[in-house]
This record gives C-alpha cells, sequence and structure tokens, in this order.
C-alpha cells in the first residue's frame, strides 16, 4: 500500500516514514503543500497523511483542493492545533480523520490501517484465501497457523491483492502501489517479487496458487472457489514457468547457507505488533536524537542571548519554531512532559523579543527542564535498544576453524580486548552446523592443522559462493604460490603464513570488518536499452548494491547529482549524447575525476577500445553479459576505490579521519554553525604514557592500545560528529550543535568505557590506559579551527598533560 506523507518538521517526517515503512508501506514525502498537490496528481495513492500546517498550500486548501477535483483519496490530519474549531475546518474541507500532536505511533498505525480498510475494500482486519491468513495488525502471513517469511514487497503484494479480490493490477499499477519515488523498478522486478511470493506460498503448503496472471493485462487474486487446471496442471504453474529463474548465484547457495539469504533471514517475527512498533520507535530515536539535541540546543542558545540582552529578531523566530516542532515530535516519543514544557516555551516565546525580567527567568527554568528531559529520554531509548547481553551479542563473531588449540584459544583470549566474540570449531563440517544457527561477520580458516586441506578449500569456496559472500582469512604453514593462487580463485579475503600472532590476525580481521561494514555502494547504468537496465538491476541488487538506471543521456548531469554513484557503468552508443563523451565529461569534472567508469558495449574492435580507454574509463566488457565476469570487474573495482578512498582519509592504526580529513570536516561543520548560529564543541584527547608501554611491552602492544582506542571512538561518537588522529597521541573530536556541557559529559563516557578496558601484553601483564582531555565552545572559546584548538590545547598544558608523542 501506497502513502503520501506532507509534513514540514523533517524529525516527524522521517520518523514516522520510517515506522510505515517497518510495517510494509511504501511511503513518499513532501515537505511543503504545494510538493505533495503536484505527488497527488501525478500519482494514485492508498491515504495522504497531511500536516495542518504546512508551507505554500496548507493541509485545510490542500484537502479541499483534493475533494472538490473528486479525489477521494482517505486523508488523516495530522496536526498541533489540538481543538473542537480545527477539527471541524478539517473534517467540513473532507479529512476522514485527525490526529492531534503529539500522537501515539501505534494508535496512528491502527488509525492508518482502519482508512485503508475503508477506503479500500469492505475485508475484516483479518484477510484470509482458503487456508491463508494475513493479520495486517502485526504484519504476520500464516498458512494453517505456520508463520511464512515474505520480504517487504512480497507482503505488500499479498496484502495489496486480498484487499482488491476483484481487481486486475498491471505490473506499472502494481508500481505505483507499492514502490516510493525513490525506488521505481522496472516490470521484470515486479515479475521477479511475484514469483518469489509465489515459491513461498506453495512451499507453506497454501492450497492453490492464490494469484491468477491474466495475459496481456496483470495480475488478479483468484477466488477462493475455484481452481483452474489444465492437464494435470494448475494453470498458474504453467505460467509460472515463463517468469524469471533463480539466477546461478541463488541456485548454489548451500542449504545451510540460506538463513544469509536477505529474503529468508531466518529471523522470527515480533510476538505481538506493539513490541515490534516499540523496537521500531527505539531504532527511530537513535537516527534523530541528534537532530532533538540541535532543537534544544537552538533555544538553549536563544535563552542564553535573551538574558544577555542581545536576542535578535532572527534568533528569536528560530527559538519559537523550533518549540514548537519539538511540542510535537517530543511527544511522538512518548515524552508527554517534553511536549508539555516546548508547549510552553512556545506560548513566551509568541510575546515577541522583549520581556520582563519574570518572563527570562521562567524561559531559562523551562529550557533547562528541557534539556533534562531530552536527556532522560536518551537514556531511556539506549536502555531499551541495550537489553541486559545485547550489547555482547552485537559484536563482531570471528569463527575460527581450526585444530591447533593452541593458537585457537589465543585468538579467542585476545577477541575480548578487541572488542569481538569468537568461536572454536575444529573443521568444516561442525563449522556448517554452527553457521546453520549462527552468522559469523568473518571465518578463519587454517589449511595446515585440517586433516584435508581439499575439505577445507571446498569449504572456502561455499562461503565464497553464496548470495551474501562471507569474508575468509586463510592460515597457512606454506610459502607456496599455488596455494596463494587457490585461496585468491575460491575468494579468500586474505591469507597469512604461519607462524602468526593472535594480533596480527585480529588486526588482519578488523581490516576486513571495516570494509566489509562499509556504507552500501551505490552503481549508475546509463544505457537506452530498457532490457539491459532491467537485467542489469537483477543481476547487481542481490549483490548489496544500490542500482540507478538512467535511459536519456540528456539527464545525465542531473541523475548524477541525485545518486551520487560509486561506480559508473556506460553505454558506448547512446542517443544525443555517447558515452564516450559522457566519460569525457566526468573526467573533466574535479569531483568525479576519481569515479570508476566501467564501459559495457557491444563494439569490441580495437579502435573502440582505444577510445574508451583514451576517454578515460577503467575497464571495459564486451556484450552480451557474462555475470561472473561483470561481477568480478565491478566488486574489483569498488574494493579498489573504496581502498583507495580509505587510505587517503583514514589513518591507517585507528580506522579514524587522517588529519586532513578531519580539519576539512571540522571547518565545514564551524561555517555550518556561523551560518545557523549554532553550538559547536571542539575537544583534544591525549593518550597517556603510550611512549612508557612501547618501552616497556613493545610497540606491537603500544599499536594494539591505539587501535582499540581508535575503535571505541568510532563507537562512541556519532556518525555526524568528526573524529581525527592528528599525530602520536593526539586526536581530536568535533561535536556539531553541542554545548561545551554535553560534549564534557560524552568524553566523561567515553572515559569510563575506557577504564574498563584491560590490555594484555605479551609476558602475560594485564594493564589499564588513560585520557587526557580538554574541551572548548565554539564561538566563546574561538572564532576558528585554530583558535579553538589553541584554547584547547591550552588547558592541557594547565592541567599538565604530559608529554606530546
Amino acid at each position: 500500500m501506497r502513502i503520501l506523507l506532507v509534513e514540514d518538521d523533517e524529525i516527524i517526517a522521517e520518523s514516522l516514514a520510517k515506522s510505515l515503512r517497518n510495517q510494509h508501506y511504501a511511503v513518499d514525502i513532501a515537505k511543503d503543500g504545494q510538493e505533495g498537490w503536484d505527488l497527488a496528481e501525478l500519482f494514485t495513492y492508498d491515504l495522504i497523511l497531511l500536516d495542518v500546517m504546512l508551507p505554500k498550500l496548507n493541509g485545510i486548501h490542500f484537502c479541499q483542493r483534493l475533494r472538490a477535483n473528486g479525489n477521494q483519496t482517505p486523508v488523516l490530519l495530522l496536526t498541533a492545533q489540538d481543538n473542537s474549531t480545527n477539527k471541524i475546518m478539517g473534517l467540513d474541507a473532507g479529512a476522514d480523520d485527525y490526529v492531534a500532536k503529539p500522537f501515539d505511533f501505534q494508535e496512528l498505525l491502527a488509525r492508518v490501517r482502519a482508512l485503508l480498510r475503508r477506503g479500500g475494500s469492505s475485508l475484516p482486519p483479518l484477510l484470509e484465501w482458503k487456508n491463508l491468513q494475513l493479520d495486517p495488525s502485526n504484519c504476520e502471513v500464516t498458512c494453517e497457523g505456520k508463520l511464512l517469511h515474505l520480504t517487504p514487497k512480497e507482503y505488500g503484494l499479498l496484502e495489496l491483492f486480498l484487499r482488491n479480490n476483484h481487481r486486475i493490477f498491471s505490473c506499472s499499477a502494481l508500481i505505483d502501489h507499492l514502490w516510493s519515488l525513490e525506488e521505481p523498478p522496472t516490470d521484470d522486478t515486479v515479475r521477479s517479487h511475484m514469483k518469489g511470493l509465489r515459491q513461498k506460498l506453495k512451499a507453506a503448503g497454501v492450497a492453490d496458487d492464490p494469484i491468477e496472471t491474466v495475459y496481456g493485462i496483470g495480475y488478479k487474486l483468484k477466488p477462493a472457489d475455484r481452481a483452474t487446471v489444465v492437464k494435470g496442471k494448475s494453470q498458474s504453474s504453467i505460467r509460472e514457468s515463463k517468469e524469471p529463474q533463480p539466477t546461478q548465484q541463488e541456485n548454489f547457495t548451500p542449504k545451510w547457507l540460506q538463513h544469509y539469504n536477505p529474503d529468508n533471514n531466518g529471523k522470527k517475527s515480533p510476538a505481538t505488533a506493539q513490541n515490534q512498533v516499540a523496537t521500531g520507535i527505539s531504532k527511530v530515536w537513535q537516527e534523530v536524537s541528534q537532530k532533538l539535541e540541535e532543537r534544544v540546543a537552538t533555544i538553549e542558545q536563544a535563552s542564553t542571548m535573551l538574558r544577555q540582552g542581545k536576542l535578535s529578531q532572527e534568533m528569536w523566530s528560530k527559538a519559537k519554531m523550533e518549540a514548537h516542532k519539538l511540542a510535537g515530535s517530543l511527544g511522538m516519543f512518548g515524552s508527554d512532559e517534553g511536549s508539555r514544557l516546548a508547549q510552553e516555551l512556545e506560548s513566551l516565546w509568541e510575546t515577541g523579543t522583549k520581556f520582563k525580567s519574570q518572563i527570562k527567568q521562567q524561559i531559562y527554568q523551562l529550557v533547562e527542564a528541557l534539556r533534562q528531559e531530552l536527556q532522560q529520554l536518551n537514556s531511556e531509548y539506549q536502555q531499551d535498544l541495550l537489553p541486559e547481553n545485547q550489547l555482547v551479542d552485537e559484536l563482531p563473531l570471528l569463527l575460527i576453524v581450526n585444530q591447533d588449540r593452541e593458537l585457537a584459544t589465543a585468538l579467542a583470549t585476545e577477541t575480548n580486548s578487541w572488542a569481538m566474540r569468537s568461536q572454536i570449531v575444529p573443521d568444516a563440517i561442525a563449522a556448517r552446523e554452527f553457521m546453520a544457527e549462527n552468522s559469523p561477520d568473518v571465518v578463519l580458516l587454517d589449511l595446515s592443522a585440517s586433516d584435508s586441506t581439499e575439505n577445507t578449500l571446498a569449504f572456502l569456496g561455499e562461503l565464497n559462493a553464496c548470495q551474501s559472500p562471507i569474508p575468509v582469512i586463510v592460515l597457512t604453514d606454506k610459502d607456496s604460490l599455488l596455494d596463494r593462487v587457490k585461496v585468491a580463485r575460491l575468494g579468500g579475503s586474505g591469507i597469512l603464513q604461519k607462524p602468526v600472532s593472535p594480533h596480527q590476525v585480529l588486526d588482519t580481521v578488523t581490516q576486513i570488518l571495516q570494509r566489509t561494514h562499509s556504507t552500501q555502494a551505490k552503481v549508475m547504468v546509463v544505457d537506452d536499452d530498457p532490457h539491459i537496465l532491467a537485467a542489469l538491476q537483477t543481476l547487481l541488487i542481490p549483490w548489496g548494491l544500490k542500482v540507478y538506471t538512467l535511459e536519456n543521456p540528456l539527464r545525465f548531469l542531473e541523475a548524477m547529482a541525485v545518486a551520487q554513484p560509486d561506480l559508473l557503468i556506460l553505454d558506448v552508443e547512446l542517443p544525443e549524447v555517447s558515452g564516450i563523451e559522457l566519460c569525457q565529461v566526468i573526467r573533466n569534472d574535479p569531483q568525479w575525476s576519481g569515479l570508476p567508469i566501467l564501459f559495457l558495449t557491444a563494439h569490441n574492435d580495437t579502435k573502440t577500445r582505444h577510445q574508451v580507454f583514451l576517454a578515460g574509463a577503467d575497464d571495459y566488457i564486451s556484450k552480451p553479459i557474462v555475470e561472473p565476469e561483470l561481477m568480478t570487474r565491478i566488486l574489483n573495482r569498488l574494493e579498489r576505490s573504496r581502498w583507495l578512498r580509505n587510505l587517503a582519509e583514514l589513518d591507517g592504526l585507528t580506522l579514524v579521519a587522517n588529519r586532513r580529513k578531519s580539519t576539512e570536516d571540522l571547518n565545514r561543520y564551524l561555517q555550518s554553525s556561523e551560518r545557523h548560529q549554532q553550538p559547536f564543541c571542539f575537544a583534544i584527547l591525549e593518550l597517556d604514557n603510550l611512549k612508557e608501554i612501547n618501552q616497556k611491552y613493545g610497540h606491537a602492544i603500544g599499536d594494539r592500545v591505539l587501535s582499540r582506542l581508535g575503535e571505541l571512538l568510532r563507537q562512541t561518537f556519532h556518525t555526524q560528529d568528526v573524529v581525527g588522529r592528528w599525530g602520536g597521541t593526539e586526536f581530536v573530536v568535533g561535536m556539531a550543535g553541542m554545548t561545551k556541557t554535553d560534549g564534557e559529559q560524552r568524553l566523561l563516557d567515553l572515559l569510563k568505557s575506557l577504564r574498563q578496558i584491560e590490555f594484555t601484553a605479551t609476558n602475560g601483564d594485564n594493564f589499564h590506559v588513560s585520557l587526557s582531555t580538554a574541551v572548548v565552545d565554539y564561538p566563546q572559546d574561538g572564532a576558528n579551527l585554530q583558535a579553538l584548538y589553541q584554547a584547547a590545547d591550552a588547558v592541557l598544558e594547565r592541567q599538565g598533560a604530559g608529554s606530546r608523542g
């Protein structure tokens, strides 16, 4: 089901959209009334969630215009104006329901389901077809009591057919209902999802195929009392054979690895819809909490300026707007008190920029209470996300397949100091049994300690052949080129020659985890053949790639700006503009000069290849597409590009940003803070006594301390923060939107976590390390990065921070 959300508050829009998507709805977001109106005219929606107070076109006028045009799409109004007059205006304008902010997520979702039932059909809340049941309240599908594991799109298809049991849906109609504007698929993709749904329903024992193909038109729900049979086979099974077959890669995946398939990950559905929604809200909180912090920080800054007699008209307007938005967004996350405080602040700010001293003090007290409420709320959600044993369970898991008990035990002991978990199994057979129930992040295979090298290598091949390949590090006691070639052919991620220390192994594991946990790579394909574009989407998406396709090369620059790809695939022959010319355009733009470019073309002559590489291409592959060759070339280019980017931007030992990269980011955040009059917190951190650790235990142990500190810094600070190593023992941290008090608290949390880490030296000694820290804030302690650094450095000097490394 497809929903249009028209909401100008970014936090509410993102939070609500994520919760709706978790319930398998496709959601388009419009940030103002006019943008929402344009989308409503272009596309068909099952429901419109509409804020009342909108820029350009308010919700009441939007609704009136919608009904005047004969559009009967159900409308649910959202607004902070909770009074009878506004409710009457909204309902008289044609709205079907009305929810006041702050609203409860579960109540809102229940109202959404009720409106969808009312607008789509008269079906009861539990949708049934023969022995198949779908419960929209908890997004569960069962067949005779047995739970089916469907992907979000498969669930959406089934629900759409069950709710519209007399309607025929073409592929384009299915796309309109189930896919948002951000992810429009091809017809082949729809057919692939349809095939997957049919296969799962059949495997679950659903009586007959509930979906009927209407040739030349689309699909519809088959009447429950009819099943067409032709020569012993159902009509649907005959048509099924004409749909795309699974790729060779999917067929190759062993049964014991099927839980790595994202369509069947083996996870059980939550027991109730309430638990599912609550967990989803906690995850949404993690994404929006920083923005809420920034809103409170803006109000704090305005309060400070008010007390100092420096409050500007612009800052007053910002504080009033942020208080209005907080009243709605805090209430959504269960903080009635926070919503009340924000509403009081909004009411006080309404009086203008001139305040009596009593009002100033009242604003100050409300802001302090609001800050405490936000901290309390953040603490509660952190506890929800990290139950008693969850933190340990989320650490990376290293599976050690090794009969060398001494090395395996040493590795297992060391993993605790590297923030990992480990499991030891003796051979590939035991590893398969373990992996049937668990999902390791990296596997360590020891060729030299196994009974059968061939069996171990075969196991390596299985791990690499599954749809989500698992990184594998191989240990060997032979410096053999042939062994290295075999490992490379079978997809090994690394090979280490024994004897090898646990530190060397875990350092390699850490580097591989850093690569594999990178952001999803984006690939853009430009080709005027829609069949090629559809085929490439089908091939690339299962490998975890986000694919953008472009058929019209004249919109190339616009598409590049939107997609921001990590790799570009071009055809040579294109209408109006050739692929070679597009390649030259890219290479002439400094922003894209390092972008990997691969040509995919039917031309295989020497002249064309020469022109392609002369234009700046990185690779060339001829049509027709050979999947293994294409995927190997793409993944290799992406891996090489990511490695070069990390080499240029990250410190190799700690994996935080280097001095050049972190300086760029810090300056960018400072400029943003100046434009928006937002606070900015800057800190210097120095690792104490590293020189003594190196002298006493050796530089390898010192490197381990630095590596573990880098990992702790990455875990402690948000992705919006800047963390950099500026040399030796010196690190810097920049926190946008944070006050000095908040920054000091964050560092106290870091120091507490660091004190709990115990390091073990090679001689068996255990020791702890400490940090010296200094925190300053912008603009009070400095108007630019250099001034802030000098201020923090002076604080360290006064504290007697010790020698600089």
